[in-house]
């Protein structure tokens, strides 16, 4: 079970809960582009990512769907089912690949009644969510988009816990909301800074703190409120 606590949300569960949760599962690989929930479809499994990052979209009436967050090793995806709602309104794409937990929601339900440790540390993931959303959908309308995209790749690499990331203009333009010219405009004014390094759809951060001095606040902000709540 050592691997578990790869994953911080279960690293701060007792390991008498933890255990339990996990018992009879293993890691799967999760492949990239691999679809694992869709909206109006039950959840039948709880990821708990380890090493890959999982990308949820949400469908916007008249537009693409839009990217309404990033999950990884500090997080899972089946937040609908911690609320008790079995339906999920996103959906969540393998952004990179990696290993996960796969939790059967029934296995999941059924632990979450018995553990009030367990429900205590799920709820409290859930309200840093809904914060860290509130700070996304204002860092949209406020924050330039070299900050931004500063951010979403250090919040990538701290997921996937690599430098080097597979991540094309036309997933980052939609993941940021801009125009791919403004994704590339971006991310060449960074790599002139030797920031990173980007060829063919692949980034590689170069160097960490010069990235995180020229992200946008949202990415300390997040990171704090996450060790707040949940350590």
């Amino acid at each position: 079970m050592s691997t578990a606590t790869n994953n911080l949300l279960l690293r701060g569960l007792e390991v008498r809960d933890r255990n339990a949760l996990l018992a009879g599962t293993r890691p799967e690989a999760l492949r990239t582009g691999e679809l694992l929930t869709d909206t109006g479809r039950r959840i039948a499994r709880v990821i708990f990512p380890l090493d890959c990052s999982i990308s949820l979209m949400l469908p916007v009436a008249g537009t693409a769907q839009v990217e309404a967050g990033l999950v990884g090793r500090e997080g899972m995806v089946g937040i609908p089912l911690v609320l008790g709602a079995p339906v999920s309104a996103i959906r969540a794409v393998v952004q990179g690949s990696g290993d996960a937990w796969c939790v059967e929601a029934a296995r999941f339900d059924a632990q979450l009644e018995r553990s009030s440790a367990l429900r205590l540390r799920l709820n409290r993931y859930v309200y840093v969510r809904l914060i860290q959303s509130a700070h996304g959908a204002a860092c949209r309308s406020s924050h330039r988009v070299e900050g931004r995209l500063t951010s979403w790749l250090l919040m990538s690499r701290d997921r996937e816990l690599s430098d080097e990331l597979i991540l094309t203009h036309e997933l980052l333009a939609r993941t940021l909301g801009v125009r791919r010219a403004g994704v590339t405009v971006a991310a060449r004014a960074l790599q002139e800074r030797g920031l990173i390094r980007y060829v063919r759809g692949r980034i590689v951060l170069l160097d960490g703190r010069g990235l995180e001095a020229a992200a946008c606040a949202c990415y300390r902000i997040e990171k704090k409120i996450y060790a707040s709540y949940l350590g």
